[in-house]
């Protein structure tokens, strides 16, 4: 992001789902390689809080293990394109940014994620020379997600947006999805799973 944007707070797009998933403590985790509309190429850590930035384009039950296909549905009921506005209810503080490199480190992790195996692997050999970033993150939920106008310049395939609402910063209403024990657990777990 360049000078002004920096200034502004920045959120992480993410499947509408898997946002859901990070915001009911399913997983705390993201898997990463870039968008094809990324400024980099490939996939950067920018920032190590942020929001979560629902979106909605190539989401498909197919991709999903089967015990969250469901969720497509469940996070599209409450969207509707026409309002011109997103719901913003989860911040995030990255906590480890581990690259992935082989499919046997992926497989190792399966269990700690919402995606298929084959939709995690083509994600895995997507631009092979990069790797995969599996983010960890401590997630915070707001009881009531924030509504912010939808901006043409947060739609597209990219991982990062400069937020444009001011107001937006950091609440000490949000709590945390998972408390320290629990989120404890699942980090280690996670980092026992690749050997780390």
């Amino acid at each position: 992001m360049s000078g002004e944007q920096e200034n502004r707070p920045a959120a992480l797009r993410d499947w509408a789902v898997a946002v859901k998933a990070l915001t009911e403590g399913e997983q705390i985790l993201v898997l990463r390689k870039g968008g094809i509309a990324e400024e980099t190429r490939d996939f950067k850590l920018i920032s190590d809080a942020f929001y979560l930035l629902p979106a909605y384009e190539h989401q498909k039950p197919e991709l999903l293990k089967e015990a969250y296909r469901g969720g497509i549905e469940e996070a599209l009921a409450g969207w509707n394109p026409e309002m011109g506005t997103v719901r913003v209810g989860a911040y995030a503080e990255a906590v480890a940014d581990i690259e992935i490199r082989d499919q046997e480190a992926l497989d190792r992790i399966r269990e700690f994620h919402i995606w298929t195996d084959a939709f995690a692997e083509e994600r895995l050999k997507w631009k092979r020379s990069k790797p995969l970033h599996l983010l960890l993150l401590r997630v915070y939920a707001a009881d009531e997600p924030l509504e912010i106008p939808m901006l043409p310049s947060y739609s597209g395939c990219k991982s990062w947006v400069s937020l444009e609402e001011e107001s937006l910063g950091f609440r000490p209403d949000w709590k945390p999805v998972l408390d320290d024990q629990a989120f404890a657990r699942e980090r280690d777990a996670v980092i026992a799973a690749l050997g780390l």
